[in-house]
C-alpha cells in the first residue's frame, strides 16, 4: 500500500501544477515548461548525486555482507548485471527524450482539437500504451482489475474534460465541425506514448539495480541540461519577478522533483501501468483545487466526471495486496513463485491556464 500511496501523493504534487499557474505571472507554456524542467530535473539530479557519494562513503566502511547486494549506481559495489540490449546511457538517453516530447506533444494536441478532446487522448492513452509496451518489452500484464480501472478512470477524465468548458470548441474548432484533426490526435497520442516511455525507461533502470531517485536524477538531471536553450530561447523575463520566481521554485521543486521522488518509489513497487493508472489522480487533484483555492463552480457534468475517475483509481488502489506489485525480475519470478493476488501483476506547463487546470495532463 506505501507504494499505492507514494503514486497518489506524486499524482497531487502534478495536480497543483495549473493552479500555481494560475497564481503566477503570465509566460508561454514552453517557457513554464523549461523553467520547470531546469528547475526540478536539476534538483533531482542533485538529489541523486548526494545520496551516491553518500552510499559510496557507507560502502567504504561498510561490511563486506552488505557489499554483495545487487545495487545500482549509488552503489559502486554493486554486483554487475548481465550484458543487455540496450545500454543503460542509450536508456537513459530515450527516457529524458520521452521527458521532453511530453509536454511540446501535449500542447500541440490540444491546441489542434481542443483542450477536452487533447486531454481525454493525451491521458487516456498513457495506461493503455504503458500496459502494451510494458506487456510487449518485458511480458508483464497488468491484470484485469487493472484494465477495468483505467477504462472507469479514463471515462471520468473524458467527462470531465467535456464539462469544464472546452467541449463546445472540441473538435474542429466550429459550431458544427464533427472531426478532429489527425495531426493532433497524433500528437496526443504522442504525448501518451512519451509519457509510457519515460516511465518504462525508469522502471527499465530499477530493474537493472539504480535506487528509485537514482532513475528519477538520471532521466530528468539529464532533460533539465536539455531544457537549458530552450528557456534561454524564450522571453523568461517573467523570472525576475518574486512570483515567477516563486511559481518556478514551487513547479520544480514539488510539481516535479518531490513528485518524482514518489513517482519512483512507487514504480519501484508496482507495475508501470499501474502506476500510470493511479497518476490519472492529477486531474481529480487539479479539479479540487480549482473549486477549493481559486474559488472555481463545477458544472454537474464535472462533479460527476471527477467521481467516476475517482471510482476508477479507488477501484485500482484497493486491490489484493500485492496484486500490483513487481520486483526487479518481475518477470521470471512471478512464474517460478505464483501467488493467488500476483500471478498476473496488476497492476502537462499550460496552452490556457484555466483548461489546463480543471483537467490534468501537466505532469
Amino acid at each position: 500500500m506505501r507504494f499505492v500511496l507514494a503514486v497518489l501523493l506524486a499524482a497531487v504534487c502534478f495536480g497543483t501544477t495549473g493552479t500555481a499557474q494560475a497564481l503566477g505571472p503570465d509566460a508561454s507554456a514552453l517557457s513554464i515548461g523549461a523553467a520547470r524542467l531546469v528547475v526540478g530535473g536539476g534538483a533531482l539530479g542533485l538529489v541523486a548525486v548526494v545520496l551516491s557519494v553518500a552510499a559510496r562513503r557507507r560502502d567504504a566502511v561498510g561490511t563486506p555482507a552488505a557489499s554483495t547486494r545487487r545495487r545500482g549506481p549509488g552503489h559502486p559495489t554493486a554486483v554487475r548485471a548481465p550484458a543487455r540490449r540496450l545500454p543503460t546511457w542509450a536508456l537513459i538517453g530515450v527516457g529524458a527524450a520521452g521527458v521532453l516530447a511530453y509536454q511540446p506533444a501535449f500542447f500541440a494536441g490540444t491546441a489542434a482539437n481542443g483542450v477536452a478532446v487533447g486531454t481525454v487522448v493525451a491521458l487516456g492513452s498513457a495506461p493503455v500504451l504503458t500496459g502494451a509496451l510494458d506487456w510487449a518489452l518485458h511480458r508483464r500484464y497488468p491484470g484485469h482489475r487493472w484494465g477495468a480501472a483505467t477504462a472507469i478512470a479514463t471515462v471520468g477524465v473524458a467527462i470531465l474534460a467535456a464539462s469544464t468548458g472546452s467541449g463546445a470548441e472540441v473538435v474542429g474548432g466550429g459550431a458544427g465541425a464533427a472531426s478532429a484533426d489527425p495531426l493532433g490526435l497524433l500528437a496526443s497520442v504522442g504525448a501518451g506514448a512519451s509519457y509510457a516511455v519515460y516511465t518504462l525507461a525508469a522502471k527499465a533502470l530499477l530493474d537493472r539495480g539504480w535506487t528509485a531517485t537514482g532513475s528519477m536524477g538520471a532521466l530528468f538531471g539529464a532533460a533539465g541540461v536539455a531544457s537549458v536553450p530552450v528557456l534561454a530561447m524564450t522571453d523568461a523575463s517573467w523570472l525576475a519577478t518574486g512570483p515567477g520566481i516563486a511559481m518556478a521554485l514551487w513547479l520544480g521543486l514539488v510539481a516535479t522533483a518531490l513528485a518524482y521522488v514518489l513517482f519512483g518509489f512507487g514504480l519501484s513497487g508496482l507495475a508501470p501501468a499501474t502506476v500510470s493508472t493511479l497518476t490519472l489522480a492529477e486531474p481529480l487533484t487539479a479539479g479540487l483545487l480549482g473549486v477549493v483555492v481559486l474559488g472555481e463552480t463545477l458544472p454537474a457534468g464535472a462533479v460527476a466526471g471527477l467521481v467516476v475517475l475517482a471510482a476508477g483509481i479507488v477501484l485500482l488502489a484497493t486491490g489484493r495486496r500485492g496484486g500490483g506489485r513487481v520486483g526487479c525480475r518481475a518477470g521470471r519470478r512471478d512464474r517460478a513463485r505464483p501467488e493467488p493476488s500476483a500471478a498476473v501483476p496488476e497492476h502537462a506547463a499550460d496552452a490556457t491556464a484555466a483548461p489546463v487546470r480543471g483537467v490534468g495532463g501537466a505532469r
